[in-house]
C-alpha cells in the first residue's frame, strides 16, 4: 500500500503532463505547406495538445495557399499562437492575424503585404481589392484594428507614426505591433513564449517536416511547376519523332507523373487528375491507328483538362501550360528545321509518296524530240493555235506575239504537252 502510495502521484502528474506542439514556418507560403500544417494540427488534435506554436519566418508566398491556411487556423479547435522569429511579411501577416495571439522576437517585423502578379508587378485592381477584404477579414477574426492591416498592402493610409506616410505600405516593429495592438508580446526565445501563454512548463514536441511533405512543396512550388510540364512536353515531342520509345519518352512521362504525384501529396489532386491523364494518352496513341484526327484532338483536350484538375490556382497552371507548349513547338522546330526529322503522327494523314520520274511517274507525253524542228502554222496563232509537222498536227502557243497561217516557226520550248514556237527569222531558214 505503502509503494502504491508513492506511485500514484507520478501516473498523476504523467496524466496531467501540459503539451504545446511547435510547429516552423520558415519557407515561402505555398500549396504544399497546407499539407504539412494540416498533419501538424490533426496531430496535435488527436494528442489532445494545450497549444500549438507557429514559429514563422517567413517573406510572404501565395494568396490562394494563404486564404486555405488561414481557413485552417480560424476551424481548428486548438489554441494557435504565432511566434514571429524574424519576420512575418505579405501573406505571413495575413496568417499572424489567424493565431489567437500573436508574440515577436524584438528585431521581427510584420507588414508590407500588397499583392502581386506571378510577374512580380503590383496585380490589378480586382485581385487588390479581393486581398484588401480578406486582410480586413483577418484582422476583425482576431479584433485588431483593421485600418492597421490595409495599410500594410495599400499606401494611401497614412500612419506617419509607424513611418509609413501616404505612398509608402505599412511594416510594424515588434515595439510597434505592441503597440498597435498587433501583438501581445515580446519574447527573445520560444521559453519566454510558453511562460506568456501560461505553459512554462510544457512538454514541446517539436514538428518536422517529412521526406514526403518537403517532395510535395519542392514539386508544386510555382517555379518547379512550369520545368516538369516543359520536360514532360518536350520529351513526349522528341519521342514522335523517334522510332520505338525510348529515353525522352520515358523522361517525359516521368516529370509529368512528378507533377501528378506531388499535387496528390500536397492533397491538391485525385486519383481521377491522373486517370483523366491516362484516358488523354490513350486517346493519342488511338489517333495511330483512327482516321480524321478526332481522338488526338480529345487527347489533348483530355491532357490538358488533367492538368488543371490537379492545379489548385488557375493562374498558375495557364502560364505553365503556356511555357511548356511554347517549349514543345520550339523543341518541333529545332528538330525539323535542323534535323530533318518528320513526325510519325503525320505519315498517317499527309502523302508522303513522290511521283517522280526516277519512280516510273510522267505527268505527260513530253516531245523532247521536237525542239528546234520547223513547222508550219495550220491556223492563226493567237497566241494559240495548231501547227503542222509532216503529217502531224500539233497544238502550240506562241511566245506571245500573233502568227498568222502558213507561217514557218521555228519550236523553242516543249513543256510536257505544252509546245511554245516563234516565227523564223530570214536567216534561219
Amino acid at each position: 500500500m505503502l509503494l502504491l502510495g508513492l506511485l500514484l502521484p507520478l501516473f498523476s502528474v504523467s496524466a496531467n503532463t501540459e503539451t504545446v506542439y511547435r510547429v516552423p514556418l520558415n519557407e515561402a507560403v505555398e500549396k504544399g505547406l497546407y499539407t504539412f500544417l494540416n498533419q501538424s494540427l490533426t496531430e496535435a488534435e488527436d494528442q489532445n495538445a494545450d497549444a500549438v506554436i507557429i514559429e514563422m519566418n517567413t517573406p510572404g508566398g501565395a494568396v490562394d495557399a494563404a486564404e486555405n491556411i488561414a481557413k485552417l487556423m480560424a476551424d481548428s479547435p486548438l489554441d494557435i499562437y504565432v511566434y514571429v522569429n524574424d519576420r512575418a511579411l505579405s501573406a505571413g501577416a495575413f496568417l499572424a492575424l489567424y493565431a489567437d495571439e500573436i508574440y515577436m522576437t524584438p528585431d521581427a517585423t510584420m507588414g508590407a503585404a500588397a499583392v502581386i502578379d506571378q510577374t512580380g508587378n503590383a496585380a490589378d485592381e480586382k485581385a487588390r481589392s479581393a486581398w484588401a477584404a480578406s486582410m480586413q477579414n483577418a484582422a476583425e477574426h482576431s479584433d485588431r484594428d483593421p485600418e492597421i492591416a490595409l495599410a500594410m498592402i495599400d499606401p494611401s493610409y497614412d500612419f506617419p507614426q509607424y513611418r509609413a506616410g501616404e505612398g509608402k505600405l505599412l511594416t510594424l516593429t515588434a515595439e510597434e505591433a505592441v503597440e498597435a495592438n498587433y501583438a501581445e508580446g515580446i519574447a527573445e526565445t520560444f521559453e519566454e513564449v510558453l511562460v506568456a501563454i501560461g505553459l512554462p512548463d510544457a512538454e514541446v514536441i517539436s514538428v518536422e517536416e517529412s521526406f514526403l511533405v518537403k517532395l510535395a512543396r519542392f514539386l508544386t512550388h510555382p517555379i518547379i511547376v512550369p520545368i516538369l510540364l516543359s520536360i514532360g512536353s518536350l520529351g513526349l515531342v522528341v519521342e514522335l519523332y523517334s522510332p520505338g520509345f525510348g529515353l525522352p519518352g520515358l523522361m517525359g512521362l516521368t516529370a509529368i507523373l512528378l507533377f501528378f504525384y506531388g499535387h496528390m501529396i500536397a492533397g491538391l489532386a485525385g486519383y481521377e487528375a491522373v486517370l483523366l491523364f491516362g484516358v488523354g494518352i490513350i486517346l493519342l496513341v488511338a489517333e495511330l491507328f483512327l482516321p480524321l484526327g478526332i481522338s488526338g484532338i480529345l487527347g489533348g483536350l483530355a491532357i490538358i483538362g488533367s492538368l488543371y484538375l490537379a492545379g489548385a490556382d488557375m493562374t498558375q497552371i495557364s502560364i505553365s501550360i503556356l511555357i511548356a507548349l511554347a517549349v514543345a513547338i520550339t523543341g518541333m522546330v529545332i528538330i525539323m528545321k535542323f534535323f530533318g526529322k518528320k513526325l510519325k503522327l503525320f505519315n498517317k494523314i499527309i502523302l508522303s509518296d513522290s511521283t517522280s520520274t526516277e519512280k516510273g511517274y510522267v505527268s505527260a507525253v513530253e516531245r523532247r524530240e521536237l525542239l528546234g524542228q520547223h513547222a508550219i502554222t495550220l491556223t492563226p496563232l493567237r497566241p494559240s493555235g495548231t501547227i503542222v509537222i509532216g503529217d502531224e498536227r500539233l497544238d502550240a502557243v506562241s511566245e506571245g506575239n500573233f502568227i498568222d497561217r502558213n507561217k514557218t516557226v521555228i519550236i523553242r520550248k516543249v513543256e510536257g504537252s505544252r509546245i511554245v514556237v516563234r516565227e523564223t527569222l530570214e536567216e534561219e531558214m
